[in-house]
């Protein structure tokens, strides 16, 4: 389980995603909300890093990462419309987490393959092990 400051930035990382496009649509802070509920962070807190800064923190694990990865495409596509921004947003924020260009892409691409662009977490995983062999 990650630590508070990861949990918080965590979500602070997927709420600056949610909101590249000017506008927060509800769809999005439902699914915002259920992460924050996952991390175990409650409602007051996760309301809070809408309006203040957190500091960013990489996750340490490739699993993590690649987790974070995941939760950034399906909050991308919780509202069925993606936008040249939010790809580009998700495509360097894979690169600074240190995920292998290829394998981004690839999920990016392949995503438009799965009813609601849900890439399944097995495929995903086998995406990213073939980038790393």
């Amino acid at each position: 389980m990650p630590t508070e400051k990861e949990k918080l930035s965590i979500l602070s990382e997927m709420i600056l995603f949610a909101k590249v496009d000017n506008k927060l649509k509800q769809s999005e802070y439902d699914f915002l909300f259920s992460v924050a509920k996952d991390l175990q962070v409650s409602k007051k807190v996760f309301d809070s890093l809408f309006t203040s800064n957190v500091e960013h923190v990489i996750p340490k694990s490739q699993s993590a990462r690649i987790v974070q990865f995941h939760r950034l495409v399906l909050l991308m596509n919780v509202d069925n419309h993606q936008n040249m921004r939010e790809i580009k947003r998700i495509y360097d924020i894979g690169l600074k987490m240190g995920l292998p260009p290829g394998a981004i892409q690839q999920v990016l691409s392949i995503m438009h393959n799965y009813p609601n662009k849900i890439v399944p977490p097995e495929i995903l995983i086998a995406i990213f092990k073939a980038h790393y062999n």
